[in-house]
C-alpha cells in the first residue's frame, strides 16, 4: 500500500495545527507549526481565499492523516459508519479510535500512531493474550491490550509510558502502566474525543 515518507512537520503545517506526528517533539519549541506557523511551499504566507469545498476537503484530510490512513482505507470506514446506526460523522471518528494502533498510542505504549503501528505490525503487542499484527484490527469493550512480556524492556516502550502522562489515558480505557496493559471498558463516545474535529464537514464532502 502507498504510504507518505515526507516531512511529518510538513503535513502539520499544510494543516494549520499540531497532529502530534513526531510525538514529543510536537511538544517543544522544534514543532513546525510553533516555528512557521503558515502552509509550506511558495505561496503559503499568501492570503487564500477558501471555499466550502476546501474547508470540507480540508477537514478530511486532516483527519486522514491524523490516523494516518490512505484515501481508499478512509472511505472505507465512512461507507462503513454510514450502514452504522446513529450520527454518520460520530460513528466514523468512534471507528477510527477503535483502530488497534490508535488504542495502542492513547494506552502511552508509542510516543505517535506511526510508532504504535510499528510495534503492531512486528507482534509487539497482545490482544487477549494472542498476538495481532493488523493495525487496523477494532477492539472491542472487555479486550485486553498489552505489550508482550519480551518487549516491555524496550527503550522506546519505557520512554512512551514515561510520556504518556502528559496527554492523560482517555476515560474509555483503562491503563496498569506497570504491566504495560490496558483494558477497553467501553467503546468511545463522541465526548471523549477531544481532538478539534468537525465531523459533519467530512459527512457533507463524501454525501456530494
Amino acid at each position: 500500500m502507498a504510504r507518505y515518507t515526507g516531512p511529518s512537520c510538513r503535513i502539520c503545517r499544510r494543516e494549520r495545527m499540531e497532529l502530534y506526528l513526531k510525538g514529543d517533539r510536537c511538544y517543544t519549541d522544534k514543532c513546525g507549526v510553533k516555528r512557521r506557523n503558515y502552509p509550506p511551499g511558495q505561496h503559503g504566507q499568501g492570503r487564500a481565499k477558501i471555499s466550502d469545498y476546501g474547508l470540507q476537503l480540508r477537514e478530511k484530510q486532516k483527519v486522514r492523516r491524523m490516523y494516518g490512513l490512505m484515501e481508499k482505507q478512509f472511505r472505507g470506514y465512512f461507507e462503513q459508519a454510514e450502514r452504522m446506526r446513529g450520527v454518520t460523522g460520530t460513528n466514523l471518528l468512534v471507528l477510527l479510535e477503535r483502530r488497534l494502533d490508535n488504542v495502542a498510542y492513547r494506552l502511552g505504549f508509542a510516543n505517535s500512531r506511526a510508532q504504535a503501528r510499528q510495534l503492531v505490525r512486528h507482534n509487539h503487542i497482545l490482544v487477549n493474550g494472542q498476538k495481532v499484527d493488523i493495525p487496523s484490527y477494532l477492539v472491542n469493550p472487555g479486550d485486553v491490550i498489552q505489550v508482550t512480556e519480551k518487549s516491555r524492556n524496550m527503550a522506546q516502550i519505557r520512554d512512551a509510558l514515561e510520556a504518556a502522562a502528559r496527554r492523560g489515558c482517555p476515560a474509555w480505557l483503562e491503563l496498569d502502566k506497570d504491566a504495560a496493559r490496558g483494558r477497553v471498558n467501553m467503546l468511545p463516545t463522541r465526548e471523549d474525543i477531544t481532538l478539534p474535529i468537525q465531523e459533519h464537514l467530512i459527512v457533507e464532502l463524501y454525501s456530494k
